[in-house]
Parts: structure tokens; C-alpha cells; sequence
């Protein structure tokens, strides 16, 4: 891939990733194909200090584009750069440059908000200086210091999240990938979410995040790429991809024409 430019700092050219289906996937899916292609040909960057937002309905392939992004799928097919380190070439220099937060990431149930903060900090080799202020103010920021001895088990669903986040970016970094971050949150805790990320776009920060959530893009995001069955189908920012119509409306449309059905 060719050098980024300045403002550039996640780039994907390409990304295709196929999996292979069970028995059981076939007929949840209501198919016979053995083969599903989740993302066939993806390309899009996203700038620094700005939110980035893939939107797609379920099945489209924006959790296994995140997952890519995140090292934690390998690609069939093309690459991705984040802040100039190939996800294929060089996942851990990746690893250290980005915070990445999914609703199925389960923390251990038996440890305390507090225990699981200071492991990963150790983790991404945080100083113990720099690892205790960050907790502090990030558990204060989201209300988890006085939740911060409570095992992982015995709090709330919205409290769970709040310590996931805080646990992504524990060691600051440069972009932040959030699959679906409003998903099973109650409105107070989602609100504290979505805050969180236009601070963290203030902070010159890049976030990518996806979601099938119109307003959360309308609300948050600088520039939208949409997704259907893995491929790329508009990308731009909401002007220019909505021309004066809603994002709800112009999506419809949009969905329409690339699968040539009524919805």
C-alpha cells in the first residue's frame, strides 16, 4: 500500500474474508451454500479526529470488517493499515494503537473492575504512574470507582459496558473501534456512551464504530460507509450521501437498488 497521507490514519483496500458454514449455520441461515462470503471486497478509510461510521443491516459484514480491523480475524484477501502497520504484516504494532470494544466481550466474572484495569494496563505495558491516573479519572469519568471492588458478576448489565469501554482504552490509544456501542444499554448508559465518543473525536482521536442505529450516525458521524452482503455500497459524508433526504430514507433506497426487492 502507498504511504498515508497526514489525515489518514486507518485504510482498508480490498478486505475480503469467507467462512465456512456447519450443518446447523446452513439452516439458521435457510441455505445450502457451505460457503458465506461476510465481506467480499471492502475499502474505506477514516481520518484522524473524526467518527467514522459503518451502517448495515445484520448479516452485512460489519463485525467481521471490525474484527479485521482489530487483528482478530485474519483477511482472505487485501489489507488494512492503521496508523501505517499492516493488520497482516504487523498485528501487534496494531494492537498497540487501537482500543477495540464488542457487546460479546465477556469479562471474567470473578474479578473486580479495579483487578481487570491494572491486568490489562500491565498488559499493553502502561506505566504504573501513568496505569493509576488513568484509572482514576476514567472510573470516575464513568462511575465505576465506586463499583471499582465489586466482582464483574454482581454488576448491572450498563455497568459491565462502562468497565469494557474504560478497559479498550486503557492505554490511550490513537483509534477506537466499537462494534454496535448502544446495543442492550439503557438510555442513561448509552447517553454516557455516545458522549464518551464525541470526546474521544474532540481529542483528536479516530473512531470507527458500526451499527444499524440511524440517529447514532446522524448524531456522531463525520462520514458513514454503508454495507450490504460485505461490499461497499455508498460512501461519503451524510450531505453528500443523502443529498437533503433522511439517512433512514436514503438507505431504503439505496438497499432497494442493490438488492432489487421491495423492503
Amino acid at each position: 500500500m502507498s504511504e498515508f497521507e497526514d489525515d489518514v490514519v486507518v485504510r482498508a483496500a480490498g478486505l475480503k474474508k469467507t467462512f465456512t458454514l456447519s450443518r446447523k449455520q446452513q439452516k439458521i441461515e435457510k441455505t445450502n451454500v457451505a460457503r458465506k462470503v461476510a465481506v467480499n471486497g471492502l475499502s474505506f478509510t477514516a481520518n484522524r479526529g473524526e467518527i467514522y461510521g459503518l451502517l448495515g443491516p445484520n448479516g452485512a459484514g460489519k463485525t467481521t470488517t471490525l474484527r479485521i480491523l482489530s487483528t482478530l480475524l485474519k483477511p482472505d484477501a487485501g489489507d488494512a493499515e492503521i496508523c501505517g502497520y499492516s493488520v497482516v504484516k504487523n498485528p501487534q504494532k496494531v494492537r498497540d494503537k487501537i482500543g477495540f470494544m464488542t457487546g460479546e466481550l465477556k469479562l471474567e466474572g470473578f474479578f473486580t473492575p479495579d483487578y481487570l484495569f491494572t491486568f490489562f494496563g500491565e498488559m499493553h505495558g502502561v506505566e504504573k504512574e501513568t496505569l493509576q491516573r488513568r484509572k482514576k479519572e476514567l472510573f470516575s469519568r464513568f462511575g465505576i470507582d465506586r463499583f471499582a471492588e465489586v466482582r464483574v458478576k454482581d454488576l448491572s448489565t450498563g455497568m459491565k459496558q462502562k468497565v469494557s469501554l474504560v478497559i479498550s482504552i486503557v492505554h490511550d490509544p490513537d483509534v477506537v473501534i466499537f462494534d454496535e456501542p448502544t446495543n442492550g444499554l439503557d438510555v442513561l448508559t448509552a447517553k454516557v456512551v455516545t458522549d464518551f465518543l464525541a470526546e474521544l473525536k474532540a481529542m483528536n482521536k479516530s473512531v470507527i464504530l458500526s451499527t444499524h442505529i440511524f440517529s447514532l450516525v446522524e448524531k456522531l458521524c463525520d462520514r458513514v460507509g454503508v454495507i450490504v452482503d460485505g461490499k461497499s455500497v455508498a460512501d461519503g459524508t451524510l450531505e453528500e450521501i443523502c443529498g437533503g433526504a433522511t439517512l433512514e430514507e436514503k438507505f431504503f433506497e439505496i438497499y432497494r437498488s442493490v438488492k432489487g426487492e421491495e423492503v
